[in-house]
C-alpha cells in the first residue's frame, strides 16, 4: 500500500519539474536566441515479488520473473539547440548566425570567455562591440571588436563574419573577423543566465574546455553571419501548452494514486473497528 502513496508522490514531483521546464520555456518565448528544454523520465527501481526461472525439458516451461515498480524519476533535463526563427532588425550590429557555432563575448578583455546565441549586439561609446551586459564579444583572433567612432563613419558585416569600416574619405579597412566557437556537445554547456554559456567537460571530446574561436568559414565551422537579423527563441507555444496539459493531468492522476491508496489504507484501519 505504502508503494503505490510514494509511487505517486515521485511522479508529482516530477510532473512538477516538468511544469517548471515548461513555465520557464514560455516565460522565454520571445527571448533572442533562446534555447527550450525538456525533460525526461525513467523509473526508479522495480522491487522483485518472485524471480524468473528457465523452463525443463520435456516439463513445464519458463517463468517470467514478476516485479513492482517504484515510481519515477528525471532521467535528464536536456537543452534542444534547434534554430530560432529570424527577426529582421535592419541595424547593422544585429547578428544571427546560420551553424552550429556561438558567438563568444569575454567581460575581462579575452581571460573568460563566454557563449552565446543571442547576437543583439550594440557599439559602446569606444566603439566596442558588446552585448546587453556590456561584454565584448571576440574576433576570431580573440581581441575585442572594436570599430573607433572618431576613425570611422560607417561599417559592415558579412557572411563570411569579416568586419570591413569606412573612413569619411571613403577607404574601406579590413577588421578582422567576428569569432564563433564550435561545440562537440552543445547540450553538455551549462547555462548561466542572461543568454549565456559555459563550457564544461562534457561539451567537448577529451573533456576539453577551452573556447575552440575560429572565423565562421575556418575549417569545421560551416557557419555563416547573417547582418540585421537576430536569431529569435526555438520554442513553440503549442507544443508546450500541448505538454502543459499532458503535465498537468499527469499530476493530476498521480495525486489520485495517493488518494485512492489513502482510502483503502483507511479501510484497512477501519477492519480494527
Amino acid at each position: 500500500m505504502l508503494r503505490s502513496m510514494y509511487s505517486g508522490v515521485s511522479g508529482m514531483r516530477g510532473f512538477q519539474t516538468k511544469l517548471d521546464v515548461i513555465g520557464n520555456n514560455i516565460a522565454n518565448v520571445n527571448t533572442v536566441g533562446f534555447k527550450k528544454s525538456r525533460v525526461m523520465f525513467q523509473d526508479i527501481l522495480s522491487q522483485n515479488v518472485a524471480g524468473a526461472s528457465a523452463g525443463t525439458e520435456g516439463g513445464l516451461g519458463g517463468i517470467n520473473a514478476r516485479q513492482v515498480g517504484l515510481g519515477a524519476t528525471t532521467a535528464s533535463i536536456d537543452v534542444v539547440h534547434s534554430p530560432g526563427s529570424p527577426m529582421t532588425t535592419n541595424l547593422t550590429s544585429d547578428l544571427a548566425i546560420e551553424g552550429d557555432t556561438f558567438f563568444v563575448v569575454t567581460p575581462d578583455g579575452g581571460t573568460t570567455q563566454y557563449l552565446t546565441r543571442a547576437g543583439n549586439f550594440t557599439r559602446d561609446g569606444n566603439g566596442f562591440l558588446v552585448n546587453s551586459q556590456g561584454m565584448n564579444v571576440l574576433t576570431s583572433g580573440g581581441e575585442p571588436v572594436q570599430i573607433d567612432r572618431n576613425t570611422y563613419v560607417s561599417y559592415s558585416i558579412g557572411k563570411d563574419g569579416s568586419i570591413n569600416a569606412t573612413d569619411a574619405q571613403g577607404a574601406t579597412t579590413s577588421l578582422g573577423f567576428i569569432g564563433v566557437a564550435k561545440v562537440d556537445n552543445a547540450s553538455g554547456l551549462k547555462k548561466l543566465g542572461n543568454s549565456l554559456y559555459e563550457m564544461t567537460p562534457n561539451a567537448n571530446a577529451g573533456g576539453e574546455t577551452a573556447v575552440q574561436l575560429g572565423a565562421p568559414t575556418d575549417e569545421g565551422f560551416n557557419s555563416s553571419i547573417v547582418s540585421g537579423v537576430l536569431e529569435m527563441s526555438n520554442v513553440d507555444l503549442s507544443e508546450e501548452f500541448t505538454e502543459m496539459i499532458v503535465a498537468q493531468r499527469g499530476f493530476q492522476a498521480n495525486s489520485r494514486i495517493i488518494t485512492t491508496s489513502d482510502t483503502v489504507l483507511e479501510e484497512l484501519i477501519n477492519l480494527k473497528r
